[in-house]
């Protein structure tokens, strides 16, 4: 039970970096021309709704007990791999 308490944590933490990531994004996004603020501010969006679908998964992780732990944390695994490289080239374009 405590690594999945451990896991979470841990999912919960990155969920809130890559929030304030986001938000610096979207600072740097205003001090940029309007092409090139529209074009950051796509790419702001979709990395809100992968945020957004991490949380759904947290939220699995934390509905689900400790026996269906295992089976939850692949998925949260390949999620947060997606999240991870959609800021990887978010922040590439900055």
């Amino acid at each position: 039970m405590a690594d999945l308490e451990h896991y979470k944590a841990k999912l919960n933490a990155q969920l809130d970096e890559w929030k304030a990531d986001l938000d610096k994004l979207k600072a740097q996004a205003d001090g940029k021309s309007a092409d090139a603020k529209k074009e950051l501010n796509d790419s702001i969006d979709a990395l809100e709704v992968k945020l957004a679908q991490g949380r759904s998964k947290l939220e699995e992780l934390k509905d689900a007990g400790a026996e269906a732990f295992e089976s939850l944390k692949d998925g949260a695994n390949s999620a947060w791999d997606s999240i991870k490289d959609a800021f990887d080239k978010a922040k590439s374009k900055f």
